[in-house]
This record gives structure tokens, C-alpha cells and sequence, in this order.
């Protein structure tokens, strides 16, 4: 009898030790293994192991639901396969060499939180699909190559905290409906085509700590209304084309004061604060 309940132990044992995801995430991840050139990664995956075993991998429950290959030397494109998991909540592919477009399949991955594509080689349109996750709480796509306008869909993505799309090759205005992400923290437009006047809907953005919008070719004057952003402790407007320079306040005392009286002044002027 004792023998029979120690093979009983044993069986459900294995059985844990050796659960398995479903089928569709296994072929998914071996997918983005052979797109992105997997054999010459910095950390390989041996298939012959189980894949929670797999560098990067988060199981949870059976399924996969993070997936961490930052500097990881990934070269190549995303598969469309990457949509088929369906449980992730973090995606963070930075600091890699992936290129092509972000797959359609990546409105499948409606567990989403954070995506980080950042420090790639990725180009074309940001997809309309990414509007798609409405948990994301941070979309960070800087550092790349992406065209086109900032898409009016992501401003459906009520959740966003951060949104990262400096150093593109982004054109079109700011749009004013910016104002819907409402509990967005951190907005980096900096380093793309952008034009036109600073939107001043962003004013109504009141958890707003950083804003960048630096090296653009954005016109006309800061708006005033930017007094009123109290969470605002980094600012960063300079080397566009507003009709007056504008300092760059950086730390944990609101900057609004400050470019009011830089406003008034018609100064020019760079000032950095450290933060504590």
C-alpha cells in the first residue's frame, strides 16, 4: 500500500515537473527563435529542455506570460506567430536588431501591459492594432525607425502610463485628442518630423511628469496653460522652430514657475536641477 501511494506521489510530481504550455505558445516561441536568428543569440534556448528553462521565459499557470529577451543580439523579423501568445502580459524585445514591421498578429495579445520594441531597427507605420491592448500601461517604441503619423487610435488606450516614441522618423502634428490618455505619466515625442503648434489639450494631462518634444519642428509659443501641470518635473522643448527658446528644467520641483518667467522674459537659457 505504502509503495502504491509513493508511485501516486511520484506520478503527479512528474506530471507538475513536466507540464507542459500549449502547443501554440511552444510553436510561437520557437517561431521568433528561428526569425531572429536564435543560434547566434547571446543566450540561446536548447530546445531540448523544458521551456520554462528558456532564457526569458515567465510561465505562469501553464502559459507564457513574459517574455524578456532584451540585449539579446535578436536579428531578423517578428512572425506573425507571436500573436498566438495570447497570455502575455510584458513583451520587452530592446536594445536588439529586429527589423521589418510590427506583425498584425500582435492585436491577439489583449493581457498586455508593457511593450518594449525600443532600440531596433523596426520601420513603417505604427499599426492601428496596437490599439487593440487596451491594458497597455507602456508602449515604448523609440529608437527606431517607424514613419508616418502618430495613429488617432492609440488615444484610445485609456490605461497608458508611458508613451515612448522618440528618435522616429514621425511626421504630422501632436494630436489634440492627446488629452484622452488620461493617466499618461511620461510622453516622449523627441527626435521625429513632428509640426505644428504644441497642443494645449496636453495642459489637461495632470499626471503628467515628463514631457519631451525637443527636436522637432514644432511652431508657435508654449502654451501658458502648462503653469497648471503640477506633477511636471522634466520638460524638454528646445530645437524646434517656437518662436522663442524655451530653458530645459529637469527634477522634482514643478517647471511650470519657471518657463513662465522664462516666457515673460523672452530669455535664453538651459538649466539642469539634479534630482535628490
Amino acid at each position: 500500500m505504502r509503495t502504491v501511494k509513493l508511485l501516486i506521489i511520484c506520478f503527479f510530481v512528474s506530471a507538475y515537473a513536466f507540464a507542459e504550455i500549449p502547443s501554440t505558445e511552444k510553436s510561437a516561441l520557437i517561431a521568433i527563435y528561428e526569425s531572429t536568428n536564435g543560434s547566434n543569440w547571446n543566450a540561446k534556448w536548447d530546445m531540448s529542455k523544458p521551456v520554462n528553462s528558456w532564457y526569458g521565459v515567465k510561465i505562469e499557470n501553464d502559459r507564457v506570460v513574459e517574455l524578456n529577451l532584451s540585449f539579446n543580439n535578436l536579428v531578423g523579423q517578428l512572425p506573425e506567430q507571436i500573436g498566438d501568445l495570447t497570455s502575455l502580459r510584458k513583451l520587452s524585445f530592446g536594445f536588439n536588431k529586429i527589423s521589418g514591421t510590427i506583425p498584425s498578429s500582435f492585436k491577439n495579445l489583449q493581457e498586455l501591459t508593457t511593450l518594449e520594441l525600443f532600440m531596433n531597427k523596426l520601420e513603417g507605420e505604427i499599426p492601428n492594432e496596437l490599439a487593440e491592448l487596451q491594458k497597455l500601461e507602456s508602449l515604448q517604441l523609440y529608437s527606431n525607425s517607424f514613419t508616418g503619423n502618430i495613429p488617432a487610435s492609440l488615444l484610445e488606450l485609456k490605461n497608458l502610463k508611458e508613451l515612448l516614441l522618440g528618435s522616429n522618423f514621425l511626421t504630422g502634428t501632436i494630436p489634440s485628442g492627446i488629452h484622452k490618455l488620461s493617466n499618461l505619466q511620461k510622453l516622449s515625442l523627441m527626435d521625429n518630423k513632428l509640426e505644428g503648434e504644441i497642443p494645449v489639450e496636453i495642459a489637461l494631462l495632470d499626471q503628467l511628469e515628463e514631457l519631451l518634444l525637443s527636436s522637432n519642428q514644432l511652431t508657435g509659443d508654449l502654451p501658458m496653460e502648462f503653469i497648471n501641470l503640477r506633477n511636471l518635473n522634466t520638460i524638454m522643448v528646445s530645437d524646434n522652430n517656437l518662436n522663442q527658446e524655451y530653458i530645459s528644467v529637469s527634477g522634482n520641483n514643478p517647471p511650470g514657475i519657471m518657463l513662465l518667467q522664462m516666457q515673460n522674459q523672452n530669455a535664453t537659457a538651459t538649466m539642469d536641477i539634479e534630482k535628490e
